[in-house]
This record gives structure tokens, C-alpha cells and sequence, in this order.
């Protein structure tokens, strides 16, 4: 379909050609990213790490046994970054909880290489179905970039580091799964960054949320310009990078920063709580349907409407031959709970 998109396009004169030539190209590039067997190619295809090679005893931070039930003996990068596989009614679903408290969980060289290690070996992961991005630390999500150590870069440094914490961010907003940040605390420049890098953002109302950078003379430099007016508007964007401002929960649900806000729990993990439902609602859909509905979403809304529609075309195709759509109309047919494979 692609190719002949393509070579019609290529017959036809004049801007009209040029512009129905370079839909075709996006369109089939959309489509190679899903080749067959379902591995997604190009950023989203690594080799498989085997979760058990981090397996070292971790041991589940302090909360109740509501939330704390459906846990594996489970799996961890380093004290800083604690990667758990969920398991029972929450199987599919990963979390991954930032635990830097003596830093404000703030962005160091270490946490960010923990963070890429951790979505390599989760981006190719086809079990994987929800990923929740979340803080083990209370009152904080995360801080931005650590200060303290930026401090001691020198300039040449400086550059570099950033371009680092970019591509980490980036690599989250591409995983091929739902991915939802859950804000219990503090989320200030690349920590909002980083929750906006998620599909879904829930927040407590008493979380604190702002790209605060041009206080330090400096902008956002982890997506933040690029997606925040996609979030919330150009204008609105434009006023709270100008003037650093900072939200709470409810006002940033006004604005459309976050999708839900909560009411604080005892346990200062009401959001997480939220996210963790939110994902359990996903869990029951088709797994090739949830990866090339993101795809087909994101790749949709940075073209015009055209465009986009053929991107939905090519996106749909992929499902038709699956196991799984057949699997679903034969649920259907007989009244009872598909059982969806990802195939």
C-alpha cells in the first residue's frame, strides 16, 4: 500500500507530488516500524535482557499491603532506580521507581544510565504491557537535573550530559506501551520533563509541578519546549516557561498538564495508586492494538489530518493478520474473556 502511495506520487506534478510524495514516505516508514513478528524496528528494537540478571534481593520499600500485594520477588538496576515486574492480577505491568532521596531523586549521570538500561531491556519486552513511572521517595517525583553535580561539570561537560538526559527522556516517550508517570511530589524542570515524556500523566493535588529553568538562566533541555506546548497550548506554554511558574495538582489538571488529580493518602502514593488502576484497565485490551494505537497516535499528530488518516490506514492493516483479532471476534461469539497473546 505504501509503495504504491509512493509511485502515485511520484507521477504527479508540480507541490501537489512533492507533498503527496513525502505523505507516502512518513506513511511507509510508520509502517516499517512494525515488521513482522511484531519487533518494532529502528529506536524500539534491542536484544532481550533477561530481568533475572538484576535480580538481588530487593526488598519492598514501606507502604501498605493493598498496594504492596502482586509483587515479585522482584528485580532492580541499582539502589538508585528500582525496576519491579508485577505479577497475579497485575502481571504485564512494570514499574519503575526512582529512589534517590538524599538527591531529591534529581537526574544524575548514574539515574540516567540506570533509566536507559532499564527501557532497553523493556522496549523489546512483549510481556510488558503498561510501564508506570513513579517516585519510592515521599513529597518528591523528582527535582530535574542534580545541581550538584552540574556544578562540577565544566562547560564542554555541560552539553553533552544534557544531550544524555534528552535521549533517555526520548527513549521513554517511544517505548512502544503505555507508559503513565504517577506525581506524588515534587516534578520541577527535567522531572516534568520526564512525566510529560509519558502518555498519561496522574498527579496529587498536592504534587508541585513547573519547568523552572530560565530562573537558572538556562531552558528546558529535556523535551520540555517541545512538549508542554503540545499539552497544554503554545501560549499557555509560553507563559509558564517565562515565568517558572509552579502548579499544584488542581491546577495543573485545569490547564490539561496531568490527566487526574487525587487527594494525598496517608501513605503518600495516591497517584501511584491511581496509575496502577489506570493500568489495570489497559491490561485486558490486545497487545499489537495497544502498541500500534500509540503509534498511529503519535506519529498522527505531528502531520496533517491526511496524512494522519493514511498513518491510522497503515496501522490498522498490521492488525488484521493477527491471531489475536481472531481471537477477539471469537470471544465475542461466545460470550466470554478474550485470551490475547500479542501474536
Amino acid at each position: 500500500m505504501a509503495a504504491a502511495a509512493a509511485a502515485a506520487a511520484a507521477a504527479a506534478p508540480g507541490a501537489l507530488g512533492i507533498l503527496q510524495g513525502r505523505r507516502a514516505r512518513l506513511v511507509a516508514a510508520c509502517c516499517a516500524r512494525l515488521s513482522p513478528g511484531w519487533r518494532l524496528s529502528g529506536s524500539w528494537t534491542v536484544p532481550r535482557v533477561d530481568p533475572a540478571t538484576w535480580a538481588r534481593g530487593w526488598t519492598p520499600a514501606a507502604g501498605g499491603a493493598a498496594w504492596r500485594r502482586g509483587y515479585s520477588s522482584e528485580v532492580k538496576t541499582e539502589d538508585e532506580l528500582r525496576v519491579r515486574y508485577l505479577e497475579e492480577e497485575n502481571r504485564g505491568i512494570v514499574v519503575l521507581g526512582i529512589n534517590r532521596a538524599y538527591a531529591k531523586n534529581s537526574l544524575s549521570t548514574n539515574l540516567i544510565k540506570m533509566l536507559s538500561k532499564a527501557v532497553d531491556a523493556l522496549k523489546s519486552d512483549k510481556k510488558v504491557r503498561t510501564i508506570i513511572v513513579r517516585s519510592e521517595v515521599p513529597g518528591i517525583f523528582c527535582a530535574g537535573a542534580d545541581l550538584k553535580e552540574r556544578v562540577k561539570m565544566n562547560s564542554s561537560e555541560v552539553g553533552p550530559f544534557v544531550s544524555k538526559i534528552r535521549a533517555v527522556i526520548n527513549e521513554i516517550a517511544n517505548l512502544p506501551v503505555p507508559t503513565i508517570a504517577a506525581i506524588d511530589g515534587l516534578a520541577l524542570g527535567g522531572g516534568l520533563e520526564l512525566a510529560l515524556a509519558c502518555d498519561i500523566r496522574v498527579a496529587a493535588s498536592s504534587a508541585k509541578m513547573g519547568l523552572v529553568e530560565t530562573k537558572l538562566a538556562i531552558i528546558p533541555g529535556g523535551g520540555g519546549t517541545q512538549r508542554l506546548p503540545r499539552a497544554i497550548g503554545m501560549s499557555l506554554a509560553k507563559e509558564l516557561i517565562f515565568s517558572a511558574r509552579v502548579l499544584d495538582g488542581q491546577a495543573a489538571k485545569a490547564v490539561g498538564l496531568i490527566s487526574h488529580v487525587l487527594e494525598q493518602n496517608q501513605e503518600g502514593d495516591a497517584a501511584y495508586r491511581k496509575a496502577l488502576d489506570l493500568a489495570r484497565e489497559f491490561l485486558p485490551q490486545g497487545p499489537v492494538a495497544m502498541r500500534v494505537a500509540k503509534l498511529a497516535i503519535n506519529q498522527g499528530m505531528e502531520v496533517d489530518l491526511v496524512t494522519g488518516l493514511a498513518i491510522e490506514e497503515a496501522c490498522y492493516a498490521q492488525t488484521i493478520p493477527t491471531k489475536d483479532r481472531l481471537e477477539g471476534l471469537l470471544a465475542f461469539k461466545e460470550k466470554r474473556t478474550p485470551r490475547y497473546k500479542g501474536e
